[in-house]
Parts: C-alpha cells; structure tokens; sequence
C-alpha cells in the first residue's frame, strides 16, 4: 500500500507522485452521475490528472494518462493500492 498526500490549497509545485488536490466546487464539471473530483498525480510517473467522483472514493480503477506509464490503481481510506499482476 502506497500513502496518498492531500494537498489543502492547489500550488501545482507541490504534486509529487501520489498526491491529490480536491476540487473547491466538485460535481459542477463533467458527467452529472459522475462528475470530476479532484486531481491526482500518478503515482508512478506523476503526471497529473482529474479524476472522477468514483475515482476519488474507489469505486473505480484509475489508469494513468501518459504516454508512457500504465499505472493502474484504485484509491482508499489506506492510501493507493495497485492492480495485482496477473
């Protein structure tokens, strides 16, 4: 299990991988029955991210958005745990 950091106020300087930033109006962008929640920095490459409502309360898998990294993971009260490979 990795920890999730949790930015208080939004300084883009300070998302280091495994980081998340909640949305000061979350559910007012996006899909109305899953709209965006915060943003997230992979935390295996560190680009960062919206994710979504079911995202953010691990309902749903998070996969990351680079080109280049294939991180897969979902969030808990625990922190970030990771697909197990097969």
């Amino acid at each position: 299990m990795v920890e999730l950091h949790v930015l208080e106020e939004w300084i883009p300087e300070q998302m280091a991988p495994g980081t998340v930033f909640l949305l000061e109006n979350p559910g007012t962008q996006g899909e109305a029955r899953n709209p965006y929640w915060a943003v997230l920095s992979c935390p295996k490459c560190g680009i960062i991210g919206l994710i979504k409502k079911n995202q953010c309360s691990g309902l749903e898998a998070v996969i990351c958005g680079s080109n280049t990294c294939s991180a897969e993971f979902w969030l808990d009260e625990d922190g970030i745990r990771y697909r197990a490979p097969n």
